[in-house]
């Protein structure tokens, strides 16, 4: 081999200094774009992990239409974060998946937020109705537990509730049972708004 020819094959041309920056700032964007992208995704996740779901019932139901009977499913769900909001959703959908989202997004429109104390129970005595259902929810001292049944019992233990004795005392219905709960708990007032709501002061209401 010729000494023309070995210089021919170590020579390598080598990209102008200009280009090698251009191309590194592109993919520097791109990897920052992939980062921002992430980062948006990682929120969302994270704002939907605050929120946990149950459901309570799932039922096949029908509709008597023209030519015969049509058939769904009606899923009752609760949704809570475990810190002071629950709400109670419905959906129907023809395939039970599509009702429980359905449920979950009716769920997350009636939310409730609920006055807790430092021992993770509620202020005052409440009471809800809903149809031929009737709660009964009452604070409790720490380290009793959620005393409590049935669908009322996933609605306080999403609500963040971890004290507390409550009784069913009206219709055996998971759905009013869990409304007649929400009431109750959307009746509930902290003694300092109660206090102001009288127009008197905090220590009379302790008295």
């Amino acid at each position: 081999m010729t000494e023309a020819n070995a210089k021919d094959l170590t020579s390598v041309p080598e990209a102008p200094p200009a280009e090698v920056d251009q191309k590194g700032g592109a993919q520097k964007e791109q990897r920052k774009g992939r980062e921002r992208r992430g980062g948006r995704r990682s929120r969302g996740q994270e704002r939907d992990s605050e929120w946990q779901e149950r459901v309570v019932q799932i039922r096949r139901v029908s509709k008597t239409v023209k030519g015969g009977k049509k058939m769904s499913f009606r899923a009752i769900v609760v949704v809570g974060n475990e810190r002071g909001q629950v709400g109670v959703g419905v959906g129907k959908a023809s395939d039970v998946i599509g009702a429980v989202r359905k449920g979950v997004a009716d769920g997350k429109k009636h939310l409730v937020k609920v006055p807790l104390t430092r021992h993770s129970s509620i202020p005052t005595l409440s009471n809800g109705r809903d149809g031929a259902a009737s709660v009964l929810i009452r604070p409790a001292a720490p380290g009793t537990g959620v005393i409590a049944g049935g669908s009322i019992r996933t609605v306080l233990e999403l609500a963040g509730i971890k004290n507390v004795l409550a009784k069913r005392l009206g219709s055996k219905t998971p759905l009013n049972n869990a409304r007649a709960a929400m009431v109750a708990l959307s009746d509930l007032r902290t003694h300092k708004v109660t206090a102001k709501e009288r127009g008197i002061s905090l220590e009379q209401i302790y008295s």
